[in-house]
C-alpha cells in the first residue's frame, strides 16, 4: 500500500481488516509523520509512541481472533486535550492542569476503545477551549499546515492540524461556539458539531455547559460519518445525553443526493465582513447544489445579529462557574510558598499563575455578569435572545430541510495579528455561533481555495436537531461533485511539509 499516511480512514480500515497492513504498521507509520513534522505544526500536546504501538498490537490480536468488528477497527486517532483519559496528561491546553493524569476514562474515549481505535495522543487547543485561533494555549500556538504562518483556527485547532498534515487520519474536536467548524474550514479539513447531546459529555472537561459538544474530525465526509457513528448515542452517565438512535450518518454519506431537497441561504450571514473570496465560493457551491437538483432558496433568521452579544455573555457566565474548581486545592498545579497561606490566598496565586490572560478575561465577564444586580439585565437577557434565535431556526426548518453559510468570514490570519484585539477573534466565530445557542447540528465541508491568498474555504451545512444524517447526505454530494471538478479531494494540495 501506498503512503499509510495519505489515505483516508475508511481505506486503512478495510485493509487492515482484509490482512492488507496490520494495525501497528498504520499506527508506526503516523507516528513516524509526527515526529517528522509536528516540531513545526505543534499538532499535538503529548504522544506516547511506545503505548500507542502496544495498543495496535494488542487490536491486531483482537482481530486475529475474530473479536472486533467494528468499522474503524485497528486505525489511528487524536484526541483533544480535554478529553479525560484514564493515566495520559489531559491539561485542557492550561498550565493549572499541568501533568493531570485522570483516574477514569471519558465516555468517548471507552467507545474509541471499544472499537479497536488506537490513540496517538492529545492534541493542541487554546485554554480550556476558550479562543478562535489555537493562539491561547498554555503551551504555545499551533500552525496550519497550509501556510505555518498562519493560525489553523480555534479552539481545536491542534486536532483540525493533525489532520490537514496527515499526521492522523481523524480526531476528536469539542464545538463550543464553532470550535469544530471554524478549524475545519480553514484547514481544509470536515468536522461536524453533532447535535447537543447526541455524544455523550461525560469526562469532557466543560468549558460552557450548555453550548459544549464533541465531535468528528478528518479529511473527508465518509469518515467524519464513521467517526460520528462510533462515538454516538446515549449515555446514562450525562444527564445532557439523548435517549435516541443515532441517525444513520454512515447511509446518508453513502446517499450523496440532494435532488428535491429545499436548502436555505441564510440572508444575515453572508454579506458585510465576509472576505469577498470566502464569498465568491461559497456563492459557486450554492450554483453546484442547483445542479444537482436542489432548491435554493433566501432564508431571514432576523435575531441572528444579536447571537454574538448573547453568547458572550452565556459562555463566560457558564465559564466562570465551571472553571472555580481549579483552585490549586484538588486539580493540577498549586502555588504555595509554604509561608503559612490561607486557603483564599493559594488559590488567588494559583490562579494567577495557572490561568492564562484569555481564560482571566471571560472568567471576569462572567462573574459581572452573574453578581446580584446584573444577572437578569446580563445573563438572563442573553437567554432570552437565545430563545428569540431557536424560533428563528425553527421557523427556517419548517420551509428547509438544511441551511448552509460560509463557516467562517475568512479564510486564516496571520499568527498574532488579532491577538491585542479580542473582539476581532470573537468576529471569527459569527457565522458558527448560533447553532450551539440552538442545539442544532452542523458540518463544516471545504469548498475551495481563496483566490486572493490560495487559502482553504469552509461551507457550513445546518440541520434540525436528531436530523444529523441530513449534514451527510449534502455534505457527500456536494463533495463529491467538488472531487469531480477538482480531480481529487481538497486536502490533496496542502503542502507536504
Amino acid at each position: 500500500m501506498s503512503d499509510l499516511t495519505r489515505q483516508s480512514a475508511a481505506t486503512l480500515a478495510s485493509a487492515i481488516a482484509r490482512k492488507e497492513v496490520s494495525s501497528e504498521e498504520v499506527t508506526r507509520a503516523h507516528l513516524d509523520r509526527i515526529a517528522q513534522v509536528d516540531e513545526r505544526v505543534h499538532a499535538f500536546l503529548h504522544v506516547d509512541r511506545e503505548s500507542s504501538i502496544a495498543r495496535a498490537r494488542e487490536v491486531d490480536q483482537q482481530l486475529a481472533k475474530g473479536e472486533l468488528s467494528s468499522p474503524l477497527a485497528g486505525v489511528p486517532i487524536a484526541l483533544k486535550d480535554l478529553l479525560a483519559t484514564k493515566g495520559v496528561p489531559t491539561t485542557c491546553g492550561s498550565r493549572i492542569l499541568e501533568g493531570w493524569r485522570p483516574p477514569y476514562n471519558a465516555t468517548i474515549v471507552d467507545k474509541l476503545n471499544a472499537a479497536g481505535v488506537v490513540s496517538l495522543g492529545k492534541t493542541n487547543m487554546d485554554e480550556f477551549a476558550m479562543g478562535s485561533s489555537t493562539e491561547h494555549s498554555g503551551y504555545g500556538p499551533t500552525q496550519n499546515p497550509w501556510d505555518l504562518e498562519r493560525i489553523p483556527g480555534g479552539s481545536g485547532g491542534g486536532s483540525a492540524a493533525a489532520v490537514a498534515s496527515f499526521e492522523s487520519p481523524m480526531a476528536i474536536g469539542t464545538d463550543t461556539g464553532g470550535s469544530i467548524r471554524q478549524p475545519a474550514a480553514l484547514t481544509g479539513t470536515v468536522g461536524v458539531k453533532p447535535t447537543y447531546g447526541g455524544v455523550s459529555r461525560y469526562g469532557i472537561v466543560a468549558l460552557a455547559s450548555s453550548l459544549d459538544q464533541a465531535g468528528p474530525c478528518a479529511r473527508d465526509v465518509m469518515d467524519t460519518a464513521l467517526l460520528h457513528a462510533v462515538i454516538g448515542g446515549h449515555d446514562p452517565r450525562d444527564s445532557t445525553s439523548i435517549n435516541k438512535p443515532v441517525p444513520d450518518v454512515v447511509a446518508a454519506a453513502l446517499n450523496a443526493d440532494v435532488r428535491g431537497m429545499k436548502i436555505g441561504v441564510i440572508k444575515q450571514l453572508k454579506g458585510e465582513g465576509f472576505q469577498a473570496g470566502v464569498l465568491e465560493r461559497f456563492n459557486q457551491s450554492i450554483e453546484i447544489l442547483i445542479e444537482l437538483g436542489a432548491e435554493v432558496i433566501e432564508v431571514s433568521c432576523p435575531h441572528f445579529e444579536y447571537a454574538l452579544g448573547a453568547y458572550y455573555l452565556i459562555l463566560p457566565s457558564e465559564a466562570s462557574s465551571n472553571l472555580a474548581r481549579f483552585d490549586g486545592m484538588r486539580f493540577g498545579i498549586r502555588e504555595d510558598d509554604g509561608k503559612n497561606r490561607s486557603v483564599e490566598e493559594v488559590m488567588s496565586a494559583t490562579r494567577e499563575k495557572g490561568f492564562g490572560a484569555e481564560v482571566k478575561r471571560r472568567i471576569m465577564l462572567g462573574t459581572y455578569a452573574l453578581s446580584s444586580g446584573y444577572y437578569d439585565a446580563y445573563y438572563g437577557q442573553a437567554q432570552r435572545i437565545r430563545t428569540l434565535i431557536t424560533r428563528d431556526f425553527a421557523d427556517a426548518f419548517s420551509n428547509v430541510d438544511v441551511l448552509v453559510s460560509p463557516t467562517a468570514p475568512t479564510t486564516a490570519f496571520k499568527i498574532g495579528e488579532k491577538l491585542d484585539d479580542p473582539l476581532a477573534m470573537y468576529l471569527n466565530d459569527i457565522a458558527t455561533i448560533p447553532v450551539n445557542l440552538a442545539g442544532n447540528c452542523a458540518m463544516s465541508l471545504p469548498i475551495g481555495r481563496a483566490p486572493e491568498d490560495g487559502l482553504p474555504v469552509g461551507l457550513q451545512i445546518i440541520a434540525p436537531p436528531m436530523a444529523d444524517h441530513l449534514l451527510y447526505q449534502v455534505g457527500s454530494a456536494l463533495e463529491s461533485a467538488l472531487a469531480d471538478r477538482w480531480g481529487g479531494l481538497l486536502i490533496s494540495e496542502a503542502p507536504t511539509l
